[in-house]
């Protein structure tokens, strides 16, 4: 084995789960109500307490966070939904569940963010919503959009998954400013239940349109066997929401951390030409990191660069691919190359690094040192 692949591999994410996290999990395991029991409402009013937002709900996931907010905008069938190319595809999909169509717009170069002049432009009249993204944890420019939303007569549906512990520059969290705002809890997440998500929300009753459906539309005040409503099992286990409740009381540890692991990679790769690293935080907008992603110089081949690292035991991703050039979204809206470019340079040089906030010095330098390596060979 040569000596490289044995060094200690270096993941690229590692969840953050400590004593706290099992004996929450116990004690729910112990007390035999692992569903639909209080945990779910303690969670639900701390993680609204600590956004600043009046209301939220917990799901089973970010995606079925955004699915219930854009139904709760009204969105339906032949409508259409502005939102960002460069996401995970569960933002573009959420629209699809319900028959409406995504339509993409380009993004901002510097914060990767969806443009507001793009999205304006992209607006129609059967435009429902817009759905920004707040990507990698950087906050959209949402005064803007708020002021299209208030131009056009749309709703806006945030999708925050990303973005916890991120904040505007007026002070106010993102996910706080009163539109359905989801957020995700999987694995790499500032705060994880393994998988789960929360909807902030700042009216009461599409709280309870929410929790209704998220529970198979079942009417709130009637017995387990009335729905009155379509609806879906999306809830979220009370053994999830106590480990959620744990999470949530070292969560600004874990966002300092993960704040100096960047500046480590920061300082470390500033000098390497032609890269570029995550934008720093401006005009007052504070970033809650969730993963680093650099783009490769241009002529740099990423497939090699991955497989560069890899040979010395780091885990790198190219990460995120543009979602209008899956093959999905190719043969069923027959999107193709040169639509959007600034999304598609941005995807086709992107590459996650190892982050996580157990990482240490030793680790950043390592991969930085053979980041280094692979672009300079």
């Amino acid at each position: 084995m040569p000596q490289q692949l044995a060094q200690e591999v270096v993941p690229l994410a590692r969840p953050v789960l400590g004593e706290e996290e099992e004996r929450a999990a116990i004690e729910v395991l112990r007390s035999g109500q692992l569903s639909l029991g209080p945990r779910v409402a303690q969670f639900e009013q701390a993680f609204a307490a600590r956004l600043g937002a009046p209301f939220a709900s917990a799901v089973s996931s970010g995606t079925a966070g955004l699915h219930l907010a854009l139904r709760a905008a009204g969105v339906q069938d032949g409508d259409e939904v502005i939102t960002s190319p460069f996401s995970f595809v569960a933002s573009a999909n959420a629209a699809l569940y319900e028959r409406a169509r995504p339509v993409f717009a380009d993004i901002d170069a510097r914060t990767l963010n969806l443009d507001p002049q793009a999205a304006a432009a992209a607006v129609t009249e059967r435009t429902r919503a817009l759905l920004p993204v707040h990507i990698f944890g950087y906050p959209a420019d949402m005064l803007a959009f708020e002021r299209i939303a208030a131009e056009r007569g749309l709703a806006i549906v945030e999708d925050a998954c990303e973005a916890l512990g991120a904040r505007h520059a007026d002070g106010a969290a993102v996910g706080a400013r009163g539109h359905a705002a989801a957020f995700g809890f999987y694995a790499n997440k500032q705060l994880t239940t393994g998988e789960g998500g929360m909807v902030a929300l700042g009216d009461d009753s599409v709280k309870q349109r929410i929790d209704s459906e998220r529970n198979q539309g079942r009417a709130p005040d009637m017995g387990w066997l009335d729905h009155d409503r379509l609806g879906f099992n999306y809830r979220l286990s009370d053994i999830a929401c106590a480990i959620g409740l744990a999470q949530l009381q070292r969560l600004d540890e874990s966002l300092a951390a993960r704040a100096e692991v960047a500046e480590r990679y920061r300082q470390a790769l500033d000098g390497i030409e032609g890269l570029a690293l995550p934008c720093p935080d401006t005009g007052g907008d504070v970033r809650g990191w969730f993963v680093f992603v650099v783009q490769l110089p241009h002529g740099v081949d990423r497939d090699d660069t991955v497989r560069a690292l890899a040979a010395t035991g780091i885990q790198s991703k190219p990460y995120l691919p543009a979602i209008h050039l899956m093959s999905f979204y190719r043969e069923r809206f027959g999107h193709r190359e040169g639509e959007f470019p600034v999304c598609e340079d941005i995807a086709a040089r992107s590459l996650a690094l190892p982050f996580f906030p157990q990482m240490d010095e030793g680790q950043v330098a390592r991969v930085c040192a053979a980041l280094g390596g692979a672009i300079g060979r």
